[in-house]
């Protein structure tokens, strides 16, 4: 009998089509639940397969779970506010809205295309008026609670382009538009006080140990940074002011001999202000800036004099105050008192510029001496010339300086964390916009909560020079003061779209509640996520952000959970030629392309059988055309058996039959995966191998099936389908609806994608034989099969007749044998 070809572009569009019709992926608040989810895209235009990797993963595990009677929410949406389509828009002349609807529609039709299980019902988008009101609610509230909040600070500046440049628009230093090098300047930015949340948030990681990779944590935990020290106060020589640094290292504050500045803390500049310094410091702050857009760290040490001083308060010496490039006003107060003895950037800066080094710490047992130092002593020992805490401990000393502090004023014990607020500011038009407004005589109001959301106008200028574009509305920033009706003006910087992104997974439990952010009872039932897969690049900032909102959002009243994601798979990059799959590099392969050459499946299952998910995958055109060829085997093999089980109707029973203890292992191999790590690369292997065997099976019978055969095969055929489905659900499809005209089972389901996930007999698949390595005097000679739970004697016996046991044996006497059954047997022989 003729097999049908396999066509994968009609089967594929055929059971997309079906799916979709009968909303077989439409999920209500009921039954078990499992919430997965995908970090959802920015719809730039095109799938990448880095997309690709992403979803196809999170998809098989979804499918996994509809097979095993979960009620899964698996949705999508778009990311879909953001700078690269305020770019396109001064590129091509066309609105940011319009570029971006037209890109969701490309990339939601190839996502489709692909067969994802989303439950298209729920999908949101960022941008739409409708999910960005709730957000500006959100940021009110916040405002009343004063966790968001104004005040100044630094940001990059085109002087060319008169705007504020994001990090990622600076390249190398100069503006990514005008080549122009990138300047700073200080401007009042909206924050987010996520610092307010700081031991929250670490302490919150202990609860997702053994759920998040632990390099995520890790990074998170680094990110906060928490250190346990203490403020003290350094008076300014001429009285105006003081400079206030956080040490964890008090012990060594009798040699500190000058201070160090961040090139952004305020006085950094100030103190330089109307002196002959002024320009050089100006110079070096701004070079300093700028270098650290292009240079991650800095090797060379290097800072300029602002003419001032400080004074110490435990010596009374002059500290000559600097601007340090190795100072980061991310830690601390941005100002370090500097030990070169017992500081290595310290050292190595007091030894450039001159500077006095003077030892307060000696090593247990040894003298130091500062004109001998070719380093600094940076561990804990005994004071030295540091007044009535002489002879103490370090960690003595540091509790006694920490209490004399106090009882003088000059400062306190405190947590420090390396975190700082979110800068939430954006000079840009294609973004949430910020519900406030200026008042001269009420100051900073609030827009009311019925006057929401304050949409963003469609008709803007937007030419990426000069503040934000909204500025050039008047119709939108003039309006009236929600507090005395006077005249005011509204905020025109717009939201960072990591807000966006902070809450999305919240929304999509009721997408289109329209009375509150979402509906609590459907967030009861659905949050938090139980499986979130992303890369590991979100592993800092997104996660930190979701996890900050979701402790705001449970502080306002909205939620009583803490964390909002309790798993997290963070899957590696796509490489091509050794580097990232990226446009930039000119090595990427449009799924579109796989598509249509290959089918959905074929890239499907290329994705999850070339690498872990956790592991970067190396992009192989000759690994595609070999899971094309697996499908299309697959293929053929299972047609031949249906037009096999249509000519032969004689069946006899036969649970034990060899290739039925092979599927029941495949079952087991494949159910193990999905239930512990997903490598999915191993389960697919496992049917790889096990349509080797089949196919083995089926040539060497010739034909020349007898009943019991005809039994097995008839399982196979039941079985293949669904335990390919959450790889290659199209194919599993098409041959479920074949096997249909000879298995009466097969029409209990409409789909194969409902019908439950298969369990293993475990009594079939027990091992009959096992191998048991051999050994002689400790070294491996031989590996021989023998029963399971053999008797030992019989074991020795089988060992002692294998030829390459008996050549190491000849001319030596036995003196004893070692077996640990079904695992291992050592013979040990002397003279």
């Amino acid at each position: 009998m003729e097999i049908k070809e396999y066509n994968p572009g009609e089967i594929e569009s055929k059971w997309q089509r079906k799916w979709e019709e009968d909303r077989i992926f439409h999920v209500k608040e009921e039954g078990k639940k499992f919430y997965l989810l995908e970090m959802f895209p920015y719809p730039s235009g095109k799938i990448h397969m880095g997309h690709v990797r992403n979803y196809t993963i999170g998809d098989a595990i979804a499918r996994y779970l509809f097979m095993n009677g979960y009620n899964v929410l698996h949705p999508m949406g778009w990311d879909a506010f953001g700078l690269p389509a305020e770019n396109a828009a001064i590129k091509h002349g066309m609105h940011p809205a319009v570029w971006t609807k037209n890109n969701i529609e490309h990339m939601r039709r190839q996502l489709k295309s692909l067969g994802f299980s989303y439950d298209w019902s729920r999908e949101i988008s960022t941008c739409e008026p409708s999910y960005y009101k709730w957000e500006q609610k959100i940021f009110i509230e916040m405002f009343k609670r004063g966790l968001a909040y104004r005040k100044k600070g630094i940001v990059n500046w085109c002087p060319e382009c008169a705007t504020v440049l994001a990090n990622e628009q600076v390249e190398g230093g100069v503006c990514w538009r005008c080549g122009s090098p990138v300047t700073f300047k200080e401007l009042e930015q909206w924050y987010f006080k996520i610092t307010a949340y700081a031991e929250e948030l670490l302490q919150g990681l202990k609860t997702l140990k053994g759920k998040w990779p632990e390099r995520v944590l890790i990074m998170q935990e680094n990110w906060i940074g928490r250190s346990e020290g203490a403020e003290c106060t350094f008076p300014l020589e001429n009285g105006e002011g003081s400079i206030t640094v956080f040490t964890t290292r008090l012990d060594t504050i009798y040699g500190a001999t000058f201070m160090s500045l961040a090139p952004e803390h305020p006085l950094a500049i100030r103190l330089a202000e109307g002196t002959p310094y002024e320009s050089a410091v100006r110079n070096f702050v701004e070079q300093t800036l700028r270098k650290r857009l292009v240079e991650k760290e800095t090797t060379e040490k290097e800072g300029v004099w602002t003419g001032k001083y400080c004074i110490n308060p435990f010596t009374g010496w002059k500290m000559p105050i600097y601007v340090a490039n190795f100072v980061l006003m991310e830690y601390g107060t941005g100002a370090v008192m500097a030990v070169p003895a017992h500081d290595q950037r310290d050292f190595e800066f007091a030894k450039k510029y001159g500077l006095p080094i003077k030892v307060v710490v000696n090593p247990i047992g040894k003298s130091l001496k500062e004109n001998e130092l070719e380093r600094a002593f940076e561990e804990d020992g005994i004071l030295v010339n540091s007044g009535p805490f002489s002879g103490l401990p370090s960690a003595v000393a540091r509790e006694k300086i920490a209490e004399f502090i106090i009882e003088k004023g000059w400062g306190r014990k405190v947590v420090n964390y390396k975190i700082k607020d979110w800068g939430i500011s954006r000079q840009r038009y294609w973004g949430a916009p910020i519900p406030v407004v200026y008042c001269k005589e009420c100051g900073i109001q609030p827009v009311r909560e019925e006057d929401l959301p304050v949409v963003l106008p469609e008709k803007v200028k937007i030419s990426g020079k000069g503040e934000s574009p909204l500025k050039s509305v008047p119709e939108f920033v003039k309006t009236t003061c929600p507090e005395c009706g006077g005249y005011a003006e509204r905020e025109t910087d717009t939201m960072d779209t990591f807000v966006e992104s902070s809450w999305y997974f919240l929304r999509y439990a009721s997408p289109h509640e329209d009375k509150a952010p979402f509906d609590r009872k459907k967030v009861e039932y659905w949050l938090p996520v139980d499986l979130y897969i992303g890369g590991i690049e979100h592993a800092v900032l997104h996660l930190l952000y979701a996890r900050f909102f979701v402790k705001v959002l449970r502080d306002l009243g909205y939620i009583e959970f803490d964390e909002p994601f309790l798993n997290l798979l963070t899957q590696g990059m796509v490489i091509k030629e050794g580097r990232k799959m990226s446009k930039s590099y000119g090595n990427v392969v449009e799924p579109d392309e796989i598509i249509e050459k290959y089918g959905a499946d074929t890239a499907r299952v290329f994705i999850l059988f070339a690498s872990p998910p956790e592991k970067d995958l190396e992009w192989s055109d000759r690994g595609v055309e070999g899971c094309f060829r697996f499908i299309n085997r697959i293929w053929r093999t299972f047609y031949n058996i249906i037009n096999l089980l249509k000519s032969s109707k004689e069946v006899e029973r036969d649970e034990r039959h060899a290739i039925l203890k092979h599927l029941h292992q495949t079952i087991k191999r494949i159910t193990d995966e999905f239930n512990t790590r997903y490598h999915f690369n191993t389960a697919i292997s496992g049917i790889m191998e096990f349509l080797n065997a089949l196919v083995s099976f089926m040539e060497e019978k010739n034909g020349k099936f007898d009943p019991r055969d005809i039994f097995a095969l008839k399982e196979v055929a039941y079985y293949l389908p669904i335990i390919l489905s959450p790889f290659a659900p199209h194919v599993a499809e098409e041959m479920w609806s074949s096997l249909k005209e000879v298995d009466e089972r097969a029409k209990a389901y409409l789909y194969v994608s409902t019908h439950p996930w298969p369990s293993y007999n475990p009594d079939i698949i027990v091992e009959e034989y096992v191998n048991i390595p051999v050994q002689v005097d400790g070294k491996l000679r031989a590996l021989i099969t023998v029963k399971k739970d053999e008797d030992e004697e019989e074991v020795f016996k089988i060992a002692i007749s294998d030829p390459k046991i008996q050549k190491h044996l000849a001319g030596r006497k036995i003196l004893r044998r070692i077996y640990l059954k079904n695992k291992i047997l050592n013979i040990v022989t002397g003279g």
